[in-house]
């Protein structure tokens, strides 16, 4: 993280992950803005997901921007904040790259998080598009300011391991 600037968590992933758990904790521990990245998509893109078709880079492109003014407001109202968006591909991580913004990535395999999606209720992701996300995924390089974390812990773990880790401290 840059010094001098409120940390910005992007919580990235394929669906099924927990980002939106994990987010939602930590940013109620820490009193930190929050932001539900599924929720700044635009309505074409979630119905087309909850039809069953993947999201190609045309429809990610709006909602990518989006995600990245989100973080800039942060910024510019010098606040720290959190945001989940899957991230999942180089190019979009670097739409959403600032010298402040962790990439904390939630990293499980294909069976752990298809188990997860298969016990959620209400989202508007169908299982069925697992293989597609992590045919996208491009896990984020050393070079890229990230965090693993790792799927086999709990919620509560891994929240305590990242604001343990990037030594988090609660907005006054």
């Amino acid at each position: 993280m840059t010094e001098n600037l409120p940390p910005i968590l992007v919580l990235m992933g394929t669906s099924g992950t927990g980002k939106s758990t994990v987010g939602a904790m930590l940013a109620g521990r820490l009193g930190w803005a929050f932001q539900e990245g599924d929720d700044l998509h635009p309505a074409a893109n979630v119905a087309k997901m909850a039809a069953g078709h993947a999201l190609n880079d045309e429809d990610r492109w709006p909602w990518l921007d989006t995600v990245a003014a989100w973080i800039d407001a942060r910024r510019a109202a010098d606040e720290p904040g959190i945001v989940t968006c899957s991230a999942l591909k180089r190019a979009y991580r670097d739409i959403l790259r600032r010298p402040n913004v962790v990439f904390v990535h939630f990293d499980g395999t294909r069976d752990v998080v298809l188990n997860r999606m298969m016990r959620r209720q209400g989202h508007f992701m169908p299982p069925a598009l697992l293989d597609s996300q992590f045919a996208t995924l491009e896990p984020p390089g050393e070079d890229e300011n990230v965090l693993r974390v790792d799927l086999d812990s709990t919620p509560e773990e891994q929240a305590a391991f990242i604001s343990s880790r990037l030594r988090l401290v609660a907005s006054t």
